[in-house]
């Protein structure tokens, strides 16, 4: 696992490592402390990868609207 902070990672970096924790919890048996500890890395993130592809579909809608604002022109 990262030991970089959700919130500074890519989509991409976030994303493989959220696999990496699913394949690892449906894989290896852990302590309950340790899959509790994966388990709320994995939900951090999942909003993290969320939180990106909302603010890209934003920016897409924004590109979008200003290229068909400047169509209508």
């Amino acid at each position: 696992m990262s030991e970089k902070p959700i919130e500074e990672l890519t989509y991409e970096e976030a994303f493989a490592e959220l696999e990496m924790i699913v394949n690892a919890l449906e894989a290896e048996q852990h302590s309950l402390e340790e899959a509790m500890a994966l388990f709320e890395r994995g939900q951090a993130l999942s909003k993290r990868c969320a939180d990106l592809l909302d603010q890209a579909e934003l920016k897409v809608r924004r590109l979008s609207g200003e290229a068909f604002s400047a169509e209508e022109e």
